[in-house]
């Protein structure tokens, strides 16, 4: 009995190229969304808000809106 042995090897260039390809996707990904959350989250740590009727707040109500205003960054951290 003869075997073919010639395509026998554990990483052929299939296997080796699609892992490979794989790879390089996943870290495509996570470099790309860990870019997104970081300005996510500098947008947000920059954006201050002031409560202006603290009473009228309702646990849940679309008005909720209402009560709060945005302050720019200047005025929030005292800047000149």
């Amino acid at each position: 009995m003869a075997e073919n042995t010639t395509r026998r090897l554990c990483f052929n260039i299939n296997g080796l190229l699609g892992g490979i390809i794989a790879t390089v996707l996943l870290l495509t990904i996570l470099v790309y969304l860990s870019i997104q959350a970081v300005q996510i989250q500098k947008a947000n740590a920059t954006t201050f808000y002031k409560l202006v009727d603290e009473s009228g707040i309702q646990m849940k109500s679309v008005d909720n809106i209402k009560h709060y205003k945005v302050v720019p960054y200047e005025e929030a951290v005292g800047a000149k």
